[in-house]
């Protein structure tokens, strides 16, 4: 590769391949070789450190803007790894000539996000670049919490639980792009904290991902190859909105590389499936969850399987290119 292209972005091949041959040639440690979202290190007690950066276009969308994205995003990538968020940086670079109103409707916007996740911002930086050389806004968080679970080794049989319906944050942003319109659908993103996962680390949940970039087909890919383990589910459990099977029809895109900002996908132990969903339909954001696969079945080690809804199989390949530039 001789230049950087968006496809970079993606989440999914793509990245790793980058993150592996460039980034990790030159920084490659026990933390980071791990390619996790967020890390456990021991610092007086072990505490979880990660952090993001935020160039979503348009700013502003259906459910959210850059500033709920900026916190949603970083306290997620805590909350997914067994890491209680506690503190967050926030680091703006702003564009010459952006309007005042706006930066505070997204002050705001972040203000309202950091009460519902229970956390302060704490140190921060900003930077103001000549007009041109930024797309308005880019924001960068940094968030740092007590770790109270490490995940737990996986077995067949093991249920595959999804929090909800899939996709949503992507059909929010070509929305608000104008790059299609529905006629009686609410579609807004799905983006939000989700310190309500929290409790299930200690009820038998195993692992848990945010389902972000490279959508869900993306994650259980990784999964099934960081585990080395058989991953299989079934098309006809996954909650998909109408919004997102309509986009996906109209479009001719595939609804299991379409991200969210609020849903996450889980490993749990079989005795505690049923409880669990019990707790996560008791959530305004948990109300379709379900168990959507398994833990082996179907396939080879490393390899995610989708039983389709005619009854055929699929073996789900991780996103090679950037499907949604600019989505987060």
């Amino acid at each position: 590769m001789d230049r950087i292209s968006l496809s970079l972005g993606s989440g999914g091949k793509l990245m790793r391949d980058f993150l592996r041959e460039g980034v990790l040639k030159h920084f490659g440690n026990e933390y980071l070789n791990k390619l996790a979202d967020s890390t456990h290190i021991e610092l007086s007690g072990k505490i979880g450190f990660t952090t993001d950066s935020f160039v979503i276009t348009p700013l502003f969308f259906p459910g959210g803007d850059i500033g709920r994205l900026s916190v949603a995003g970083t306290v997620n990538d805590l909350v997914v790894s067994g890491i209680r968020p506690g503190f967050l940086s926030l680091s703006l670079i702003i564009e010459e000539g952006f309007p005042v109103n706006d930066l505070e409707l997204i002050f705001r916007s972040i203000k309202k996000a950091l009460q519902e996740a229970g956390v302060e911002i704490v140190t921060g930086d900003t930077k103001v670049v000549r007009k041109g050389e930024a797309d308005g806004i880019y924001i960068n968080t940094a968030g740092i919490g007590k770790v109270i679970a490490e995940p737990a080794e996986l077995n067949n049989g093991d249920p595959i639980v999804i929090t909800g319906s899939p996709g949503d944050h992507s059909v929010a942003i070509m929305v608000a792009r104008g790059e299609f319109t529905f006629d009686g659908e609410d579609i807004k993103s799905d983006c939000q904290p989700l310190n309500d996962l929290l409790p299930l680390w200690g009820r038998g949940v195993k692992w848990m991902r945010d389902i972000t970039r490279g959508g869900l087909a993306t994650i259980l890919c990784e999964l099934a190859e960081a585990e080395s383990v058989a991953v299989s589910i079934e098309e006809s459990d996954v909650p998909f909105s109408p919004p997102v099977r309509a986009a996906s029809e109209i479009l001719g895109i595939d609804p299991f590389y379409l991200a969210s900002e609020g849903k996450a996908v889980l490993v749990v132990a079989p005795k505690s499936a049923d409880e669990i969903l019990r707790y996560l339909k008791t959530l305004e954001y948990g109300k379709e969850s379900r168990i959507i696969g398994k833990i082996g079945g179907i396939g080879k080690n490393g390899e995610l399987v989708l039983k389709t809804i005619s009854g055929g199989l699929r073996i789900m390949e991780p996103l090679t290119g950037e499907l949604l530039p600019r989505i987060c």
